[in-house]
């Protein structure tokens, strides 16, 4: 089979990828500098796969380390890029941070690619890209709106910088613009561990029930919607690693159609963040301790996706359902406490 760098292989979404290409049959090497994980994944995916991925340790922006270690490594076949920082209130404060690293890291591994004539890429785009669209559900031929976050920003102009190098090279590449991830791997082995506070609303759910926070703020309840809440397509980790080994094997056995596709991968259900809540203490008995604040900057009203087109294009298929989200993040934190005694 075949070998796969996975880039932030150690994150959340990136170890959970690491796991299914594992057990499709493929090798995977790591690169990840830990900003927003830990080694230890490595040992919690070989506790679920009985194989350790290779791993080396530094930062995708550091363009000579980036290109020495393609010079050293061009057995590679193929690219799964998760590498980014991606928390959208933190993108507002500290934008330069977010350019600096989403973008060079992307323009690095190009040119590691190119000069090592290595032609394949999946990168982990975001459904921040459509902003506030006018239609829902949103499909892939939605407007790409002004975004209205330097990290929505960042995707967007990632995603430029993608189109423009596969019209100009061999590289051939499918954007996969994914709806808001949640959940664990059912081993309880690995899940989401944001270090620091959490910027997302699943493991600030579960932190806060277990102890670790005091309470959670919902950001605002004054938006057009049912209830008042944002509302957005949340879609359990293990089906969105799923659609990466899709991807990545589309390409590798030439089966996709154009040199650029784009996929949008979620459910096609919007929820908003109180139904995720009354969800939450409904499969997990436990009540949330949570109050309503002013809304936060560039956040959306409400998204979800079209998914046809990844459906009966990728024949990939989200397969979990918000209860099941929400007891799987739930024994991952649970699973958390225990190791900690």
């Amino acid at each position: 089979m075949s070998k796969i760098l996975v880039t932030g292989g150690t994150g959340y979404i990136g170890s959970h990828t690491v796991v299914e290409l594992q057990q499709k049959g493929h090798e995977v090497i790591i690169v990840d500098n830990l900003s927003n994980s830990q080694k230890d994944v490595l040992d919690n995916i070989f506790s679920i796969t009985g194989i350790k991925p290779e791993f080396e340790q530094f930062s995708l922006y550091d363009r000579e380390k980036t290109l020495d270690f393609f010079s050293r490594h061009k057995e590679i076949d193929a690219i799964i890029h998760f590498a980014a920082y991606k928390a959208v209130g933190e993108s507002v404060e500290k934008p330069l941070m977010y350019y600096h690293n989403n973008i060079f890291s992307l323009v690095n591994i190009l040119d590691g690619m190119i000069e090592n004539n290595i032609d394949t890429i999946v990168f982990s785009s975001s459904c921040t890209v459509y902003g506030q669209p006018d239609e829902l559900p949103v499909s892939e031929n939605a407007p790409i709106k002004k975004a209205m976050s330097p990290y929505g920003n960042t995707k967007q102009i990632s995603e430029e910088v993608i189109t423009d190098t596969v019209h100009s090279s061999k590289i051939k590449a499918i954007l996969l613009r994914y709806f808001n991830p949640i959940g664990a791997h059912e081993s309880a082995k690995i899940g989401e561990l944001p270090l620091g506070v959490p910027n997302n609303l699943i493991p600030f759910i579960t932190q806060t029930v277990i102890g670790i926070r005091e309470q959670l703020k919902v950001f605002g309840d004054t938006y057009d919607t049912p209830d008042g809440t944002p509302i957005r397509d949340y879609i359990h980790v293990v089906d969105l690693a799923k659609a990466h080994v899709i991807a990545v094997s589309r390409m590798l056995e030439q089966k996709n159609k154009k040199n650029l596709e784009i996929f949008n991968l979620g459910t096609g259900n919007g929820y908003s963040v109180l139904e995720v809540i009354n969800s939450f203490e409904k499969v997990t008995g436990e009540k949330l301790n949570y109050i309503i604040v002013a809304p936060r900057a560039g956040d959306v009203t409400e998204v979800w996706a079209d998914t046809k087109f990844a459906n009966d294009e990728l024949g990939w298929k989200a397969e979990k359902g918000i209860d099941e989200m929400n007891l799987s993040a739930w024994n991952w934190e649970k699973a958390l406490a225990e190791k900690k005694g």
